[in-house]
């Protein structure tokens, strides 16, 4: 049996590997006597992943001779707050955490944004180790090195850019997932298809029902994180390609905002991704044949297509456009949309126009 995938991530700012795949955890652990040269590490995680993981985790560490003191926050979006980073500092301070010192974020998009972005303010800057317990992790948020809170303002409004120094995708850590948790996170693999993968796209629609099973979707998470890998390398701070990373997620954002709690990040970015390659279309950029496609997959992926699929709803277009107008890709007061020339060809498009996006989604809507 081969062992897991690692994925260079080579940027400006540092590189790292990602380890992904069945055994990575395990693979990992002789890295981690470099990391945590004291033999001690903090762990930052929620109280839902510790009844799952932590046990595992500590046991890997152990095995080289690292004892872990768990820092545990409750799940949940609202963690990604002031008040959430504020709490986080503090333990750390209590726990003595050292300027040069590594900590690690075990789970999923929350606590590897909230953890890593104290990595990032606490006293400057210390090492942090990601390992993304969700598939939505594992495939975009974990990759990157983008960190962040949510402000009343909007989603991850607060933030850095710092790089992890390793993360683990180890492939155990999904096989608790609900089933709602992993069609979240297969959206972002279809992302990474939709953006610049026609190929990925043909694979996955020709499995079908099957996308799910390990067969398939282990080395198509491992074909999206290479993808983003070499995206990230290419554009660190976001200044050009990488904001094609933002495929769906500006109409996503604008659906979890008005609805927060009622849908999962996934579901919100799959409605997006539908509604651009759909407004792509209508605009003259895309084949409508291509947007039929992505449509039916993710009826077939068990996502939504489009507004009226989306929990939570129904949504009015004009406030969903208002929510968009705060998007952090726009400029010059303008909104920002990544839109599609075809499957696997995304393009970034800047100056569109708020009342032609308007007509549009309610035009989605029944």
């Amino acid at each position: 049996m081969s062992g897991p995938d690692i994925i260079p991530v080579a940027t400006a700012t540092g590189a790292y590997d990602v380890i992904a795949g069945a055994g990575a955890l395990e693979a990992a652990a002789t890295r981690f006597q470099e990391m945590f040269p004291r033999g001690e590490a903090i762990i930052v995680t929620d109280t839902n992943v510790a009844g799952l993981h932590l046990d595992r985790v500590r046991g890997a560490l152990r095995q080289v001779g690292i004892e872990c003191e768990p820092v545990i926050a409750a799940p949940g979006e609202g963690q990604k707050s002031f008040s959430g980073i504020e709490a986080l500092t503090d333990a750390l301070a209590h726990a003595g955490v050292e300027r040069g010192d590594t900590i690690i974020a075990l789970g999923g998009g929350v606590v590897g944004d909230l953890t890593g972005f104290a990595a990032a303010i606490y006293k400057r800057g210390i090492g942090f180790v990601q390992m993304p317990t969700t598939l939505l992790a594992q495939a975009d948020s974990s990759v990157g090195g983008k960190t962040g809170i949510n402000t009343r303002a909007g989603k991850n409004m607060v933030g850095a850019f710092h790089p992890p120094r390793l993360v683990v995708a180890d492939a155990a850590f999904l096989d608790t997932l609900p089933k709602r948790e992993l069609r979240a996170g297969y959206a972002e693999i279809l992302k990474a298809a939709l953006i610049g993968d026609a190929a990925l796209f043909d694979r996955l629609e020709a499995a079908g029902d099957g996308i799910y099973t390990p067969e398939t979707l282990q080395p198509a998470l491992t074909s999206a994180i290479r993808f983003k890998a070499g995206v990230v390398a290419r554009d660190e701070k976001e200044a050009g390609e990488r904001a094609l990373l933002n495929l769906g997620h500006t109409f996503g954002h604008a659906f979890e905002a008005e609805a927060p709690g009622q849908m999962t990040h996934g579901e919100a970015v799959a409605a997006g991704l539908a509604l651009a390659f759909r407004y792509s279309a209508q605009r003259g950029d895309c084949p409508q044949a291509d947007a039929d496609r992505v449509a039916a997959h993710l009826r077939t992926a068990g996502l939504p297509d489009g507004p009226d699929a989306v929990p939570g709803g129904p949504f009015d277009a004009a406030r969903l456009v208002d929510r968009m107008r705060h998007d952090k890709k726009n400029s010059g007061g303008t909104i920002t949309l990544v839109l599609a020339r075809s499957i696997g060809d995304a393009f970034i498009a800047p100056g569109m126009d708020a009342n032609d996006i308007e007509r549009f989604l309610k035009s989605q809507m029944t």
